[in-house]
């Protein structure tokens, strides 16, 4: 996969932080935002699972699983016809 140049737009101050917290590890500013990103995207996948998840909880009939998932899907098909 190939990479792509971006340019980005800092405040002085968040500027200055990207340097001083590069210059204490050792890496690129550029570097750093690639992981900055890698994490965001990481967390908002989390975030994103742990959402739907909620929104989804409990709407499972307790019973036979097998026939409520085929009467969930006639409802489906109902839907889309």
């Amino acid at each position: 996969m190939g990479s792509k140049r971006t340019i980005i737009t800092l405040s002085e101050s968040n500027k200055n932080w990207l340097e001083a917290y590069s210059r204490a590890r050792g890496i690129s500013m550029a570097e750093a935002i690639r992981k900055g990103i890698s994490r965001l995207r990481e967390n908002e996948s989390r975030a994103l699972y742990r959402e739907l998840a909620e929104q989804t909880r409990g709407i499972w009939e307790k019973g036979d699983g097998l026939a409520w998932q085929d009467k969930l899907r006639a409802e489906w098909d109902r839907d889309h016809d």
